[in-house]
């Protein structure tokens, strides 16, 4: 089969690859009608995530049509099923999972003796994001073996399409659970930095939770013009202060909640001089993460208030300001996705018509042009803000 295979920094071919087979009981073998590039994908891209591997199959946003079920599947897929195939692999049966925190799942990263030793404890098996996370091969590719299939996958109603479904594998749910964690009053107003496709679902479900006014901050006006359409006001950070303009939006209170959808590699400018050192501590390893947006928004976000991270961050952050933080009394939430906690309600929303997530979708190519496509997602190239790779 093909697949999108990566070889290194910035090196990702499209490759003849071996098919997948059923290697247990409870897996599954889809053919992948649908798949996408994520804003975390281009973390492995850069190489800024360890254990990746030369000949690793790229790809956690996918969804198809089961070709091949296991023994122990148990009559919950069958042949022609369409399904999602969440990032998180859940095995629906440790403590964790009993309680909803899919993406700590204690049973399915095989690799967890890495996991432990990182984090202190074992995080879920995710598919094509490192041997940190259990190796498994992702899934921007023609086949998909689908481990822990009982429970990893989220069936497609009828009449629902590719489009509309594809995205409760990853960012759909992602920019919801990050909206939740606000706990959002109607009063609110919450503050979104970054406007990418997660970024843009952040904003939506902020509207939909009853948030009084959403502000999306990013500069590419692509991405700041879709997060307006959705209902958001939008801040240009190379255009006009963050800081200066949330507080007049706010009476100089700041926002109560505040969504942190950039993560490690926030941008690099000389009007954000910590960004720079950051950039300069990356080259000599001294640190890890460019926490610019993390930074401001600790500064910024209203006295009491929440602080919500589904962006991703790979390792290390300094000058974290912990005096503000602490003082200010702010609570953080953060985490990888638990995308089954929130997948009936979401499809729900989709059917109701509340929420058409393929409304992020800007370019939809064959598989083949994957290679090309990260490189046009990773620089803004033809105002793309959201790849879809049909194989």
């Amino acid at each position: 089969m093909k697949a999108l295979v990566w070889h290194g920094k910035e090196d990702i071919r499209c490759d003849t690859v071996s098919d997948p087979e059923i290697e247990h009981a409870r897996d599954a073998i889809i053919k992948v009608t649908s798949c996408a590039i994520c804003g975390s994908d281009l973390h492995l891209f850069h190489n800024y995530i360890p254990a990746m591997m030369p000949g690793d199959i790229m790809g956690h946003e996918t969804m198809g049509e089961v070709v091949e079920v296991g023994s122990g599947v148990n009559g919950k897929l069958k042949k022609g099923d369409r399904i999602v195939v969440p990032f998180t692999i859940i095995c629906g049966e440790c403590d964790q999972c009993k309680r909803g925190n899919f993406s700590v799942c204690e049973t399915t990263n095989r690799n967890k003796h890495m996991a432990e030793k990182v984090f202190g404890h074992t995080t879920a098996g995710l598919f094509g994001y490192t041997h940190l996370t259990g190796g498994y091969p992702g899934g921007q590719a023609e086949y998909l073996r689908v481990p822990y299939a009982d429970a990893t996958h989220i069936k497609v109603p009828d009449g629902m399409s590719d489009e509309q479904a594809l995205f409760l594998s990853d960012i759909f749910p992602t920019g919801w659970q990050a909206a939740a964690q606000c706990d959002i009053e109607p009063e609110d107003t919450v503050a979104v930095w970054g406007c990418g496709p997660v970024g843009q679902m952040a904003i939506r479900s902020a509207i939909l939770l009853g948030a009084k006014q959403v502000i999306a901050i990013d500069r590419i006006p692509e991405r700041l013009a879709m997060a307006e359409a959705g209902g958001a006001i939008t801040i240009n950070f190379d255009k006009e202060s963050v800081v200066s303009r949330l507080n007049e939006l706010t009476d100089n209170k700041g926002p109560e909640k505040c969504i942190d959808c950039v993560g490690f590699e926030s941008h690099v400018s000389m009007a954000q001089p910590d960004s720079v050192l950051d950039r300069a501590k990356q080259m000599f390893m001294l640190e890890n993460d460019r926490p610019h947006v993390l930074r401001e928004i600790i500064y910024v976000c209203r006295p009491g208030g929440i602080v919500s991270i589904p962006g991703v961050y790979s390792g290390l952050s300094d000058m974290v300001p912990m005096g503000a933080l602490m003082n200010k009394g702010l609570t953080i939430r953060t985490g990888q996705t638990h995308v089954n906690r929130w997948t009936d309600e979401l499809k729900r929303r989709i059917e109701d018509g509340q929420i058409d997530p393929s409304f992020v979708i800007t370019h939809t190519v064959p598989l083949a042009q994957g290679p090309e496509m990260y490189r046009a997602f990773r620089d803004k190239q033809d105002s793309c803000v959201k790849v879809v790779l049909k194989p």
